[in-house]
């Protein structure tokens, strides 16, 4: 089986860390996962990330496996892929958000899908963690329903590729400045996607506001593909909300509808410099 390593990218996320890398740890014991590696990518952090990946290192040997934790001066998401990347030894790589937890099996079923040496994508299925705010579940509900959701393969948080198909582009810093996600899935074709039947916890941003930032993140992101990557949009296959989908979808939720239009809006008719950003 390929070995995995798994690259988590980590800016003061010591809220999250902990129980990201407990959700790697509860992963069943599995021939497939056999030296998988975990790399904390921490960058530019003043809180306790760095200490808790350390922390941690003692229980991943125990299940044998193998945690690097690097302590990256230089911010940016982006720079600590291409710092951690060029630690990796696995040959498939998993590309995981702090604040996303992987559902028991998830692991093994990416490395199957990844036991190849042919170029290929795998992404688990989206689980949208519950909201804290009305703002937010409403506008979460809404999403769930669009068609980008609903064709699969979203990838938003977790993603994962074998080294050929990692050797299409370059280094993320020289081939993009904000939709990573966006990059990887659209450099494969819709045939090398794969989506296993294991889902992940991803959350979403809290409230209105943080809402509009990521939103807007997002749109320019797709934009800067676009401009950048434009023979990448031959492989897109998740469709825009035509007049059809979206009166089905005002018509299921009529208040999520009105958020996430609200959302829509703002996004549209209010400034913003498009940086990396979470929004929280």
């Amino acid at each position: 089986m390929t070995k995995l390593s798994v690259i988590i990218p980590a800016n003061n996320e010591e809220a999250w860390l902990a129980p990201c890398l407990g959700a790697l740890l509860d992963q069943p014991d599995d021939p497939a996962l056999a030296g998988t590696e975990v790399i904390v990518a921490a960058n530019a952090c003043t809180d306790r990330t760095v200490a808790i990946a350390r922390e941690c290192a003692a229980a991943f040997e125990a299940k044998g496996w193998r945690l690097i934790p690097m302590d990256i001066a230089e911010g940016g998401k982006l720079n600590a892929l291409d710092e951690a990347e060029a630690q990796a030894g696995g040959g498939a790589l998993v590309y995981l958000d702090a604040d996303v937890l992987c559902r028991p099996g998830l692991l093994a079923a990416l490395a199957r899908a990844l036991d190849t040496d042919a170029p290929r994508y795998a992404t688990g299925v989206i689980e949208i963690a519950p909201a804290k705010t009305w703002i937010t579940r409403r506008y979460a509900e809404c999403w769930a329903r669009t068609p980008f959701v609903q064709a699969g393969t979203v990838g938003a948080g977790l993603f994962a590729f074998t080294r050929a198909g990692r050797a299409r582009w370059g280094r993320w810093q020289d081939e993009i400045r904000i939709s990573d996600d966006t990059l990887a899935r659209l450099s494969f074709t819709p045939e090398e996607r794969v989506e296993v039947p294991f889902r992940y916890v991803w959350p979403m941003v809290e409230g209105f506001a943080a809402l509009v930032k990521v939103r807007r993140r997002q749109d320019l992101g797709v934009q800067e593909v676009r401009e950048r990557h434009a023979p990448l949009l031959a492989n897109e296959t998740h469709p825009d909300a035509g007049a059809a989908q979206k009166l089905r979808m005002l018509a299921r939720g009529p208040v999520a509808f009105a958020v996430y239009v609200a959302v829509a809006l703002a996004v549209k008719y209010t400034g913003g410099d498009g940086a990396w950003t979470r929004g929280r």
